[in-house]
């Protein structure tokens, strides 16, 4: 299928492959791409861009990020849904209820799968010629693990706010993401020190009265905090302000809050994001619930204590299993990934410090979502990487502006 619109050319490509990659004669699987490309007959002969979108457990953009028209110029973008995501065989808690085993169903949907999907896409598209990467946040994982095991099929690859530690635990990246997310809680209440008043009031609130989120369920306290999770991003930051300002109606939290904050915390247009977070991490050991663990080491986000409410960020707890109807039927899934201890391993740090593949890596230098020293690390361990390290922009700084992915572009082409 192919559409026109808005001086562009997208066409639809959909592909069958394995559901475990190591056993090609066993169940198959969809995975789905847009190619996006200028209407300029001359576009046709352009080089393949494929675009790792952030995540995990999120489909591709559908809208027409700024970057996007700023990649037009030189490439033919491919925008892939992940496997399980979108219009690639979805994983929601309908698709899954026929499944027998579905934590081992599951587990095929990490990085490794993905890259694996990517090569056989590169094939059916390129005819085996090599094509450009770009990967953002968790999409740049992915990449890292792309140069680790099938750096054959890369021409270049560019990341942006998406460096692993590469041997890093769940719990060192939930230890050294709280601080971070502590620090954007001081910046967001320095720019609005009257919303701290008002999440007390919302707490307090929460604890005397039923309140229902449209599809029934209850707001809870703790979900309420999940709230923080937009902090990192500079598209959303003011964004719980303006939900926190029309937070009550009266002495009652008003309809409008209340759907507005289901809008945030729900995980029904993307399960897979909560029940694998964990999993991009492990290698070799279980994670056990790494974030609800680690959380116990910072005080500042009890809400038990009268201190004021500090809202956390990217982080899934068990709660949300039982809490979330979108999740609830996932729950015996979830624990069971969160014990699984023989995961493969994502990276090859051998094969990353021989890189020939040229990479240009944007690290923003206040990440909350991705550390800065494991990023730095990281960079400095794969051979042929030019890194941008930059406070000028927030997580989502490729969406923001043109000339992020124009400055990446020609650093990785020097």
């Amino acid at each position: 299928m192919i559409h026109r619109h808005s001086g562009l050319v997208f066409a639809e490509h959909t592909l069958a492959v394995p559901l475990i990659h190591g056993d090609p004669d066993g169940p198959r699987i969809e995975i789905f791409a847009r190619e996006v490309r200028e209407a300029d007959p001359a576009a046709e002969g352009r080089p393949f861009l494929l675009f790792l979108q952030g995540g995990p457990g999120h489909r591709a953009p559908r809208e027409l990020p700024v970057w996007l028209r700023r990649a037009a110029r030189d490439y033919r973008v491919v925008l892939l849904d992940q496997r399980g995501t979108g219009r690639s065989t979805p994983l929601t808690r309908q698709t899954l209820a026929g499944i027998g085993d579905p934590a081992a169903h599951l587990a095929r949907f990490r990085a490794d799968a993905i890259v694996a999907d990517a090569e056989l896409l590169r094939r059916h598209l390129t005819g085996d010629r090599p094509w450009s990467v770009l990967g953002q946040s968790f999409g740049g994982f992915c990449a890292v693990t792309y140069l680790s095991f099938a750096p054959e099929g890369l021409r270049e690859v560019v990341i942006t706010g998406g460096l692993p530690g590469l041997t890093a635990t769940a719990d060192d990246v939930y230890r050294a993401a709280y601080p971070r997310v502590l620090a954007q809680n001081e910046r967001y209440f320095a720019r609005y020190p009257e919303d701290e008043a008002i999440a007390r009031r919302v707490v307090d609130a929460l604890r005397e009265q039923d309140a229902r989120l449209p599809g029934g369920d209850r707001l809870t306290p703790h979900r309420f905090q999940t709230l923080g999770i937009g902090l990192g991003s500079a598209a959303r930051f003011d964004r719980l302000h303006h939900l926190l300002e029309e937070a009550f109606a009266g002495p009652e939290l008003s309809e409008v809050f209340l759907r507005r904050v289901d809008a945030v915390i729900s995980f029904a247009e993307d399960p897979l994001y909560a029940v694998l977070h964990e999993a991009i991490y492990g290698q070799g050991a279980a994670t056990g619930w790494a974030a609800q663990r680690v959380r116990a080491e910072f005080g500042a986000f009890d809400l038990d204590r009268d201190s004021p409410v500090r809202f956390t960020g990217e982080m899934i707890y068990p709660w949300h299993f039982t809490e979330d109807p979108a999740l609830a039927p996932l729950a015996g899934a979830a624990d069971r990934i969160a014990g699984k201890a023989d995961w493969p391993a994502l990276y090859d740090p051998a094969r990353l410090a021989a890189n020939e593949v040229p990479v240009a890596a944007a690290i923003y230098h206040d990440d909350m979502y991705v550390d800065r020293d494991m990023s730095l690390a990281t960079a400095a361990a794969i051979g042929n990487l030019r890194p941008w390290i930059t406070n000028e922009y927030a997580h989502d700084g490729l969406g923001r502006e043109e000339r992020v992915l124009d400055r990446l572009l020609t650093m990785v082409r020097e």
